[in-house]
């Protein structure tokens, strides 16, 4: 943000007494101007996406579309585009969805008015905030979550354990006795699974995993 410059800001919330909470108190803050809000997912998109705002405060549950699909599409529509869930919920089926959708920050409503104030500074300047429960939450998905290879089937295992060794398709599938399609077929699933870009990454993966 340049200095001097307002910090914009877009509400999108279905309950009208919780807009004009947010709305009468972040008027009262010098760098920050409500700019619209919208009260549902439908209207906070196309609104979104008409005025780019540079903070949009997201709730999750709204009849119609909801946060998350809101939050994707506006995404879709503008990647640059920075939404701070404010939300009441702190469901994984609701956080992580909203997370992966793009959202920057979240935040719950019980936070102090002060703190959403100042998540819309740094969301603004591109730092994110994310309420510690969340964090907590995130962190022990990603310590329960199985190893992506146990994604592959077991012939997937095998190629894979064989690019490790720094083979080629042709060597592959000599060695398993499969043609080199099926043996494309199967690498091009691999790089899927795992989420990689080429071979070379693979079979760092299978080392660093000790696959080998």
């Amino acid at each position: 943000m340049e200095m001097g410059n307002k910090i914009r800001v877009l509400l999108v919330d279905d309950h009208e007494m919780v807009r004009m909470g947010l709305a009468t108190f972040l008027e009262t803050e010098p760098d920050i101007e409500v700019i619209g809000e919208a009260s549902d997912g439908a209207a906070g998109v196309k609104m979104a996406l008409e005025l780019q705002p540079d903070v949009i405060l997201m709730d999750l549950v709204m009849d119609g579309m909801d946060g998350i699909e809101a939050t994707k599409q506006i995404k879709n529509g503008n990647p640059t585009l920075k939404v701070v869930v404010l939300t009441s919920f702190l469901d994984p089926e609701k956080v992580f969805p909203v997370i992966e959708a793009g959202a920057f920050s979240y935040l719950l409503k019980t936070s102090r008015a002060n703190e959403i104030a100042e998540a819309i500074r740094q969301a603004a300047n591109g730092q994110s905030i994310i309420e510690g429960k969340v964090t907590s939450m995130m962190i022990t998905r990603m310590q329960t979550q199985p190893p992506k290879h146990e994604r592959l089937t077991a012939r997937e295992m095998d190629v894979l354990k064989l690019i490790g060794e720094g083979k080629s398709n042709k060597e592959i599938g000599e060695e398993l006795f499969i043609g080199i399609k099926t043996v494309k077929t199967h690498v091009s699933n691999i790089l899927a699974k795992l989420e990689l870009e080429d071979r070379t990454q693979a079979a760092i993966y299978v080392n660093k995993n000790n696959l080998s």
